[in-house]
């Protein structure tokens, strides 16, 4: 009875064993559904730097508007306002950055999952 027992918790050792095709399908279906979650995040990610591009050219267009301005007027006033609008176009633009990097990261990570899905996990 104990013999018995302890040979149900052994590995068969063959590959054909039902257990072997279930964690197949299993790791399969976890690798689609992180491609799935990882190009929909890759959508949203370039939806968001579309958008960033446009904001980004007219923070550089009014960067460089105000600093035209503050060249002509010569006011301290002037000077930070063309200071500021500098700063709001390169956190713009260290945000685009950003963004890339996370495209590119997810993009990584997608062709190594479609890697392991085509191997057969």
């Amino acid at each position: 009875m104990a013999e018995a027992a302890v040979s149900n918790t052994v590995q068969c050792g063959f590959e054909s064993h039902p257990g072997h095709a279930w964690a197949e399908r299993m790791g399969s279906w976890l690798v689609e559904r992180r491609l799935s979650q990882n190009a929909t995040r890759l959508k949203s990610l370039r939806a968001e730097l579309a958008q960033i591009d446009e904001q980004l050219a007219v923070f550089a267009d009014d960067a460089e508007d105000t600093a035209i301005r503050a060249l002509v007027s010569e006011t301290p006033g002037a000077a930070y306002e063309a200071n500021d609008a500098r700063k709001h176009a390169d956190a713009m633009s260290r945000h685009r950055q950003h963004v890339v990097d996370s495209i590119s990261d997810l993009e990584r990570k997608q062709d190594e999952l479609l890697d392991k899905l085509t191997r057969g996990v």
